[in-house]
């Protein structure tokens, strides 16, 4: 009877000590989470950036948070609070968290667990300690051999997804973009060229991702030809994008009937660059009121206001306004319901939010692989 006493007694400080060590593996895993949702939030509002109001004010910030929610977990429920993003463009699409959808109710597989932390900041040598704290120190397949397949296995299926055939597709619109970030090992900079396309039904998906030079007819040639090569024949009918890029070049060799709409995001940017801070709010505002006409006539006519309000002072700045004025405004030739979506580069910037984010927790890719 006393030996049962002893092992009951051991029993229970057993079961304290499990019960600590839940507690602390659960806070941890809480902490982690909550990290992770804040990263994407943060990225998320950061390519939200430029969309202001006539005064200047973000059309997208936070608003306090939702309720907070139980998520199960290898260890047992966590609960963590996910930020509330407020939207002022009632026509654009709102938040939605990639790491904690609406409906989530339990942690996912090792597999998708481990992209989610990876792109959201958490560092390489810190997976272990967080996917036990996330999914359990038993989880099946948890182990660094597993998470080292796991990243081969990424690299992989990029390179299928860059020869994946393309026949039969079709895109009504293209976003084309470029961003240089740092590599560690190897060229001190290097530059993603990004396409992204929007279907007929008005799906969008992505492209193309290459690495090579924003302003290069040369590489820009590559990946159009890539697309072609691979079956995509028919040019798509609009392309967007800033001025800058060697794209227009090359686009205009391998599909010339693809129509050039140039991003007024990035022509206000060089614009106001080129005038002083005290009247950039309004020089702003009144680019604002060339490309949000409801017409091509008014668009067109508040263009010639901003430039005879502005000229005298500030050629520099009207040239730059003046250069590819053709380009700016081919989006009034397609239905007004795609106006918003066509006149920018808006819809790419969420895919180099990630980019930016990742690299800047890493202070720069080891190298290019790794990060495409």
């Amino acid at each position: 009877m006393k030996n049962d006493v002893i092992s009951l007694d051991k029993f229970h400080a057993t079961s304290e000590m499990n019960s600590l060590l839940e507690q602390t593996l659960r806070k941890g895993a809480r902490l982690l989470l909550q990290q992770a949702i804040e990263n994407e939030v943060n990225e998320y509002l950061e390519s939200m950036k430029s969309r202001r109001d006539f005064e200047g004010r973000k059309q997208f910030v936070r608003n306090g948070y939702l309720p907070e929610r139980e998520v199960q977990t290898g260890i047992g429920p966590i609960s963590v609070k996910q930020p509330r993003i407020r939207n002022r463009e009632e026509s654009s699409e709102g938040y939605s968290s990639a790491i904690l959808p609406k409906y989530l109710r339990r942690v996912p597989s090792l597999d998708a667990v481990i992209p989610a932390l990876y792109l959201r900041g958490i560092s390489t040598s810190n997976f272990q300690d967080a996917l036990e704290a996330i999914m359990g120190k038993d989880a099946k397949g948890l182990s660094a051999a597993n998470i080292t397949r796991l990243k081969q296995s990424w690299e992989q299926e990029y390179k299928d997804w860059n020869k994946r055939s393309l026949e039969g597709k079709r895109y009504a619109y293209i976003w084309v973009d470029g961003i240089y970030f740092n590599v560690r090992l190897g060229d001190d900079r290097i530059c993603f060229l990004v396409i992204l396309g929007a279907l007929p039904n008005g799906k969008k998906e992505l492209v193309a991702i290459h690495n090579g030079y924003r302003e290069s007819k040369i590489s820009w040639t590559e990946v159009l030809e890539s697309l072609k090569r691979r079956g995509l024949c028919t040019a798509p009918e609009l392309a967007i994008g800033d001025g800058a890029l060697g794209f227009w070049s090359a686009i205009e060799e391998v599909f010339p009937k693809t129509k050039q709409q140039r991003c007024w995001v990035h022509k206000t940017a060089n614009v106001l660059d080129k005038m002083p801070k005290s009247i950039q709010v309004n020089a702003k505002k009144a680019i604002h009121e060339i490309y949000m006409a409801p017409t091509k006539e008014d668009g067109l006519a508040a263009f010639e206001v901003f430039l005879k309000t502005y000229r005298d002072k500030y050629p520099k700045a009207c040239a730059c306004l003046e250069k590819d004025k053709a380009q700016l405004f081919t989006f009034y030739n397609f239905p007004a319901i795609h106006w918003q979506h066509v006149r920018t580069t808006n819809p790419i910037e969420s895919t180099f939010a990630t980019i930016r984010h990742r690299t800047r927790q890493t202070k720069g890719c080891g190298s290019v692989a790794a990060t495409l």
